[in-house]
């Protein structure tokens, strides 16, 4: 190589060099203007990533104390509906309560007056029997006599018991008196009686009937005779018996027919 070639070689060499230099140059200026805008781009996103995570974080806030106040009123309420639910326990509880005792007193009251119905039948049932032997021991006092005129007179009563039990038969009918010695007669039924005389001592008396417009003197009868007289077109017996004589009193009954009644009215 001469001594001419010699500067231009290294010319040449420091131009490819600053060629080189300049390439590079711009090649990093290049990358660095890539890289900026991509470093612009990440800041960017992560910019509104920021604000979206902060979005994103406000709404779970807002969320969280809906949450919050729902979960709260929800509790409130289920705790009311407890509330609720054992008020409405120890109602229903009491009520239950409430019907036992009902129920147990209903039941008491139903034994109750079933007992005193027992008691009661027990009672009517020895009532009735001791009735019926009263009746028959009365039965047994009654007993069938010939009047003062031959004729067969019906039961005669002894005391207003027996009376009360020939009522009760219904075969004729009973008139009570109580006469006192006057000059004036007593009306009885259909007819008219007036006592005369009483002797309490010897138990007999006189007594007078009138009857159909006459007089008929019964002298010195005793007490259960039976004093017999006609009545009526139909000539019907009459009957007094007398069972007791006091001084200047006699009591005792008029027995009629009732058929004889029944015209007379």
């Amino acid at each position: 190589m001469s001594d001419s070639d010699s500067p231009m070689m290294i010319d040449r060499t420091k131009i490819l060099l600053l060629s080189i230099a300049s390439v590079y140059a711009l090649g990093s200026l290049f990358l660095l203007l890539e890289m900026h805008g991509r470093i612009s781009k990440v800041e960017t996103a992560q910019v509104a990533m920021t604000s979206d995570v902060s979005k994103l974080n406000q709404h779970l806030d807002s969320e969280e104390s809906t949450m919050q106040a729902r979960t709260g009123a929800l509790a409130e309420k289920v705790g009311m509906t407890e509330k609720r639910l054992r008020a409405r326990t120890a109602e229903l509880r009491r009520q239950q309560q409430a019907v036992a005792r009902l129920e147990k007193e209903q039941t008491e009251q139903i034994a109750g007056v079933r007992k005193e119905q027992k008691e009661q039948i027990e009672g009517v049932r020895t009532d009735v029997a001791a009735t019926r032997s009263e009746l028959e021991a009365t039965k047994q006092k009654l007993e069938r006599t010939i009047g003062d005129l031959g004729v067969q007179s019906g039961l005669i009563a002894h005391t207003r018991e027996d009376l009360d039990i020939l009522k009760h038969r219904g075969d004729r009918n009973y008139y009570e008196f109580t006469l006192l010695k006057s000059k004036q007669s007593t009306r009885v039924s259909t007819v008219n009686l007036q006592l005369k005389k009483a002797n309490a001592k010897k138990g007999t008396y006189t007594l007078s009937v009138m009857a159909d417009d006459r007089t008929i003197e019964k002298k010195n009868r005793t007490i259960f005779e039976p004093l017999q007289f006609y009545t009526g077109r139909d000539r019907r017996l009459d009957e007094v018996v007398v069972f007791t004589v006091d001084k200047n009193k006699v009591s005792g009954y008029l027995s009629a027919p009732k058929q004889l009644l029944a015209q007379a009215q």
